[in-house]
């Protein structure tokens, strides 16, 4: 007689291997890093019935691991795990997969990532991910759900999906190094051919002296071009590789946001746009890096004044819904075409036809996003040819206590 309790086992583990099979084919059809990471923590969360899951990616010149992507631990990927003292840098050394049944009684925990995150991290199944022989990260399954121990088929299925994500994470990597490295070398020769000609033109003997004096005021602003555009590749390569370590303190975004609008107004004042504040009366803090999210604003608000004109109105708003922080960058400018914005947030997208009206390196908005996701934040743009642009980017409240603000416009 079949006993049903066991078919029904075996036939839950045919289907659990049957969609192993599905994901991995799944992980090897992209080489876009971000979603890949999150499809692959996806399908972790799915096959062990955890309640959340995470992937961290080893820096090997800092020897610290960085949190890249998660399931259900919002702002996690802040946060810098050493390799001393911590389960995931065991399972980096060890190369070794590691159950824990009571992470809190285990000295190799790392405290400091439930503190940061808001998680309670009861029990945890940690596995290696090697590629071509080297550990470049480990991919975590977090507190089992209904409170029972990770099983040996959680370990199976987590390891081979483990070493299925590992060979799909480093092709991924390798892409993403040459593509961003051939993208920055295409955009840096425009501006090199330009002050290759101009100095061409500087020598020539029938050149004359304020003609000497407006190529060279040509050149420099080429040089400068070359050199912001330098500064944001070597950003975004921090920002996408993880090795930009972003602060972990409460921010005050209306102070923020004031500070970005000050810097800007000046600009906008030439232009004759309109600059505005609306901020809630209060708004809670959040937890993260006032430099970074400074950078954001000034990036957003800096693209606004730029594609608009004159008597335009650039307005940034900011309120708490719920659990989490709403802030948009408005405008009554030109807007973006349609076609155009499934590519706004991309490495060198310029919106076709502007290119003349405002110069600029085309990683900002690219920058822009990454560090709101750094901060477990999302960023998105609306618009409407010939009736504005609205970027809107939402950050996490955790636990912190609100703090007053002062509401006004300017």
């Amino acid at each position: 007689m079949v006993d049903l309790n066991q078919q029904t086992q075996v036939e839950k583990r045919v289907a659990r291997l049957e969609r192993l099979i599905e994901i991995s084919r799944s992980l090897n059809s992209t080489l876009n890093l971000r979603p890949l990471l999150q499809r692959i923590v996806v399908a972790a969360h799915e096959l062990t019935d955890a309640e959340a899951c995470s992937i961290l990616l080893l820096d090997r010149k800092s020897g610290q691991l960085h949190f890249e992507a998660a399931t259900n631990l919002p702002g996690v990927r802040s946060i810098i795990v050493p390799m001393e003292g911590s389960i995931a840098g065991w399972v980096v050394q060890t190369g070794k997969h590691l159950v824990v049944s009571d992470a809190r009684k285990d000295p190799r925990s790392y405290r400091k990532a439930d503190e940061q995150s808001g998680a309670t991290t009861r029990s945890i199944l940690a596995v290696p991910l090697i590629a071509r022989g080297n550990v470049i990260g480990v991919l975590e399954a977090i507190n089992k759900e209904g409170g029972v121990e990770f099983t040996e088929e959680d370990v199976e299925l987590l390891t081979v999906l483990g070493n299925q994500a590992a060979v799909a994470v480093q092709n991924a990597l390798l892409f993403q190094q040459s593509d961003l490295i051939a993208e920055i070398v295409h955009e840096m020769r425009t501006p090199l051919t330009s002050i290759i000609a101009y100095t061409d033109l500087m020598q020539r003997p029938d050149t004359t002296v304020p003609q000497c004096s407006q190529f060279a005021d040509v050149v420099r602003g080429e040089a400068e071009r070359i050199n912001e555009m330098t500064n944001n590749f070597l950003d975004l390569a921090r920002l996408e590789s993880g090795r930009a370590s972003l602060a972990r303190d409460p921010v005050d975004l209306s102070t923020v946001i004031h500070m970005a609008v000050n810097v800007l107004r000046p600009q906008a004042d030439a232009k004759q746009i309109i600059l505005l504040v609306d901020a809630a009366a209060t708004l809670p803090s959040v937890m993260g890096d006032a430099q970074r999210l400074h950078q954001v604003l000034l990036n957003l608000l800096s693209n606004a004044i730029k594609y608009c004109r004159q008597g335009d109105t650039v307005t940034v708003t900011a309120r708490c819904e719920e659990d989490h922080l709403n802030i948009s960058v408005a405008d009554t400018g030109p807007g973006i075409p349609a076609d155009a914005l499934p590519n706004i947030f991309e490495r060198f997208y310029r919106v076709p036809g502007v290119e003349d009206q405002a110069l600029g390196t085309g990683l900002g908005l690219t920058i822009a996003r990454q560090i709101v996701e750094a901060h477990g934040g999302e960023i998105y743009v609306e618009s409407e040819e010939g009736h504005g642009a609205t970027f809107t980017f939402t950050l996490p409240v955790q636990g912190v206590e609100s703090l007053t603000v002062n509401a006004d416009r300017h």
